[in-house]
């Protein structure tokens, strides 16, 4: 494979793979499916995702948005307490013009600064509850107050949504939290049906969670990184190393007794690492991990043989979502041959 490294490589087959599984596995649960595009950032990737039934796109951010809705994609939910001022109002005002956009709120500030950017338009909220990962959103109890006050405001509530992130916790965490973004979605939609809130969709999420039974009241699932899968995903048990479809390209710089080095380091891996898992990234083929890193220096040890110098080995990242915004391009391959290049469209994207 003729590449410059570092370079940010996706494997179409697994890809493929990878985006019919989980629609088909989604759509059997009678579920839709709003995959995260944060992870991927990328237009073609996002076509294949509708291609195969996906309602509409998750994004984390309003540029983002504005990136996929330039390019025709409708029905974006921007899974973020939203709080548009200054030059972010007058963008949010336009956006609306362009797409089909659902918000989310996890306050009254932020819901009042929606309401004063759509200046009169309709503006569709969706209410972001807390289900355990104690990051935003308020809890289940709080859902209504907050509805209500986007109600008043003008707005118009769709739905609520949640993310079970504890899923992250380890080994064994993902179930749990599954079912707490269940239960907390239950009662959301229990309270907002109950006060006449016309609800449109209940959603849950995240690619360790999805997958699992649901209570009748949630309506879609919001997974991110099932499409490339990475080293978490592999250690929660989400994936089977088949389904590896991503991975960095790296080429040996030095080789020692005891390690050898490659041309990708923090600025190529990023610097994700949870606490229970050791090392900043796995190579597969040498089923040796990179132990310690810098900003362009991978350190490697443990490797079934020692690669000479020169060398291009493949490592899988800890999470793909970081790694992947720090690249400009996808090089995609096909058994081995590169086939194509696909830009990384919302690399940067964060305001």
């Amino acid at each position: 494979m003729d590449i410059e490294t570092p370079a940010l490589v996706l494997d179409l087959d697994r890809l493929q793979a990878n985006v019919d599984r989980m629609a088909e596995a989604v759509a059997s649960a009678g579920l839709g499916l709003r995959p995260h595009a944060k992870t991927h950032k990328c237009l073609e990737i996002a076509r294949l995702q509708v291609e195969s039934g996906a309602v509409g796109l998750t994004v984390a951010t309003l540029s983002e948005a504005e990136v996929f809705a330039r390019a025709g994609f409708t029905d974006l939910l921007v899974a973020f307490p939203v709080v548009p001022v200054g030059a972010k109002a007058d963008r949010l005002r336009r956006l609306l013009d362009l797409t089909e956009v659902t918000l989310g709120v996890d306050n009254p500030t932020g819901a009042a600064s929606v309401a004063e950017a759509a200046r009169g338009a309709s503006a569709r909220v969706a209410i972001e509850v807390d289900s355990g990962q104690h990051r935003t959103g308020v809890v289940p109890s709080q859902v209504l107050p907050l509805a209500e006050h986007c109600r008043a405001l003008g707005l118009r509530v769709v739905g609520a949504f949640t993310h079970g992130g504890h899923s992250y916790a380890g080994p064994g965490s993902p179930g749990a939290a599954a079912r707490d973004e269940g239960v907390a979605l239950a009662e959301a939609a229990m309270r907002l049906r109950d006060a006449g809130f016309d609800v449109e969709f209940m959603s849950a999420g995240s690619t360790p969670t999805t997958g699992t039974e649901r209570p009748s009241e949630v309506t879609e699932e919001r997974p991110g990184t099932y499409v490339f899968n990475d080293r978490q995903q592999l250690a929660l048990g989400a994936c089977d190393e088949r389904d590896l479809a991503l991975s960095i390209a790296a080429t040996v710089v030095s080789a020692h007794d005891d390690r050898f080095v490659v041309d990708a380091g923090s600025k190529a891996l990023a610097s994700d690492r949870p606490e229970w898992l050791a090392g900043h990234g796995w190579i597969p083929a040498l089923d040796a991990t990179v132990v310690k890193q810098s900003e362009h220096h991978g350190v490697v040890t443990g490797a079934a043989r020692r690669p000479p110098v020169g060398e291009v080995v493949h490592i899988v990242p800890n999470h793909a979502c970081t790694a992947v915004n720090l690249f400009d391009e996808y090089v995609v391959t096909r058994g081995g041959a590169v086939v194509d290049r696909w830009r990384v469209a919302a690399r940067g994207h964060s305001v």
